[in-house]
């Protein structure tokens, strides 16, 4: 990883040269997809968002390529998760690469859920970080986003600022549908191969069990109890990222007489993916409660 790192650093210098139609805008990076979603919700197209971790790829062990770097280079800002173990490795070779952009954490003022899987090759992720697809949380990261695009671009504030009020009523209403959907199966389960809607499940009242052990596959001795779990609790569908592998929840899901559902979190569409996700876990909840 370190002579990756220092050829990507010998490719910019040598390309500095080169221009593009990218030098004439101003650049935003931020770490994932779905954060594209809040920053061009806000400004529309004021700004040009250079995706470090592009929808496809696996945000935990991911490394970025040349062109990337290339944009984070002139970059007036970068918004990180704060959480994902692929920042834990790039993010202060990131700012060391552009020492002048502004820097957020969106992760700064989420209430985080504690994370003790990981991914090799990586250190462990102290919080769970998939808060984003928390429609609680993504009233918190709008805000974030809307104040550091109002610090940026200061004369355009109440445009961002009538934007952002027409992006959180999106959320409410997206919470409000979750709350009344979700209101009828408190405290139901639900089974995913990789944990990412932890935070669904807190703000909802509902419990994940994840097929993932200790942020790997798991050992027969948990598939077992995988199994015995998913038939004491009549769960009829595994939910899986689409960046995922669905060998093993295949195995449970063939064993319980369930189907494999795939969903996707890093969609660069926020809403769509969130709302999709929402139903998709409501209808699972359902059909496993009859």
């Amino acid at each position: 990883m370190e002579k990756y790192f220092y050829f990507l650093l010998i490719l910019f210098f040598t390309s500095c040269g080169q221009q593009n139609s990218d030098n004439r805008n101003r650049i935003i990076t931020v770490s994932i997809a779905p954060f594209k979603y809040f920053v061009e919700e806000i400004a529309g197209d004021d700004f040009v968002v250079n995706i470090m971790v592009p929808a496809g790829s696996n945000p935990h062990i991911y490394e970025p390529f040349p062109e990337q770097i290339n944009k984070l280079r002139r970059s007036e800002a970068y918004i990180s998760n704060g959480y994902l173990g692929f920042e834990m490795t790039w993010l202060d070779r990131f700012y060391e690469i552009n020492k002048t952009m502004r820097k957020l954490s969106l992760a700064d003022k989420i209430n985080p859920l504690v994370s003790e899987h990981h991914h090799e090759g990586e250190s462990a992720e102290g919080a769970d970080p998939h808060y984003w697809v928390s429609p609680e949380c993504a009233l918190i990261i709008a805000s974030s986003v809307k104040e550091l695009l109002c610090d940026m671009n200061p004369s355009q504030r109440q445009k961002y600022e009538t934007s952002y009020n027409a992006l959180i009523l999106k959320i409410q209403d997206t919470d409000k549908h979750a709350r009344d959907l979700f209101s009828s199966v408190h405290g139901r389960s639900f089974m995913i191969f990789h944990p990412n809607l932890g935070y669904l499940a807190r703000d909802y009242g509902l419990e994940e069990i994840s097929v993932e052990y200790e942020g790997k596959e798991p050992p027969p001795s948990r598939m077992k109890e995988l199994i015995d779990r998913a038939r004491k609790d009549g769960l009829k569908t595994i939910f899986v990222q689409k960046e995922y592998d669905t060998k093993n929840a295949k195995a449970i899901a063939d064993e319980i007489g369930a189907e494999i559902r795939i969903i996707d979190p890093l969609s660069e569409d926020w809403l769509q993916s969130t709302s999709d996700i929402i139903s998709a876990l409501y209808s699972s909840l359902k059909e496993s409660s009859n």
